[in-house]
């Protein structure tokens, strides 16, 4: 686990998002060329808005991708949170920090994982943010 400071402009852009959508933010950071923010357990549908129209907004003042991510404190469904839409088939912890994740197909398996195993690699990071964890492997 990982502490980080936010600078003036993180603390502008969390503002924004709590006045349009009244969710609390829990951390905000780029994932996946998205700009994310992660909420706190319970606010994902008020962050959402009817039909998405809050995220819909935000996209438009922010002129980029929003990507809205609800906290949980089990490590296991929070990075089932992190990685929706994809699907998991199943998913499991040994005892040294490694997370086994195993995708329904081969198309699934590669988004998770990514270009150099980029995706994989930034998921590990926003995971060790909040939890112990050694590594993150896709089979």
């Amino acid at each position: 686990m990982t502490s980080r400071k936010l600078d003036m402009e993180t603390m502008q852009l969390i503002k924004l998002f709590e006045q349009v959508t009244r969710a609390r933010v829990k951390d905000l950071f780029h994932y996946r060329g998205r700009l994310t923010y992660i909420v706190e357990q319970g606010d994902l549908w008020k962050a959402l808005g009817k039909n998405r129209a809050n995220l819909l907004k935000l996209e438009r003042l922010l002129n980029q991708r929003v990507k809205i991510v609800e906290y949980h404190p089990d490590k296991l469904q929070f990075i089932a949170n992190l990685i929706h839409p994809l699907r998991i088939v199943d998913m499991n912890e040994d005892g040294d920090g490694v997370v086994t994740i195993k995708g329904p197909d081969t198309k699934t398996k590669g988004l998770m994982i990514g270009a150099r195993a980029q995706n994989l690699r930034a998921t590990e990071d926003v995971v060790r943010t909040y939890f112990d964890c050694q590594e993150i492997k896709v089979i």
